[in-house]
């Protein structure tokens, strides 16, 4: 069994609590099983990492990513952290903060079909 980590529920209450624009609206269609009756959680900590969101129950790893990842060290961390995660078993959706404001249906029609297909 492991032991209490308080420092990562800490950092999860940060990050959630200073989420950015694009994931509380993510987040307001997803929680409280409001995608399809799956459960999603927010900012969970998996390895070294914290998630924005995760469906544990079907491995889904949902990230919303901003300006911060537009530059090439940034994209190269981005996907070596996604590989590092599909090497534990998640998938990992990546949506821009533009698709969340502008075509959030798309998205949840997207993650959707992801979530029934497993």
């Amino acid at each position: 069994m492991r032991g209490q980590q308080p420092w990562r529920s800490n950092r999860s209450r940060v990050l959630r609590a200073n989420a950015t624009s694009a994931e509380a609206r993510l987040w307001s269609c997803l929680r409280n099983r409001g995608l399809g009756g799956f459960k999603f959680v927010r900012q969970a900590p998996i390895g070294p990492y914290f998630v924005d969101f995760l469906c544990r129950g079907n491995s889904l790893i949902v990230e919303v990513d901003g300006g911060t990842h537009s530059e090439p060290y940034e994209r190269a961390a981005d996907a070596a952290r996604t590989i590092e995660l599909e090497g534990l078993g998640y998938r990992i959706v990546r949506v821009t903060n533009p698709d969340v404001y502008d075509n959030l249906d798309g998205v949840l029609d997207g993650l959707l079909a992801i979530l029934e297909a497993r």
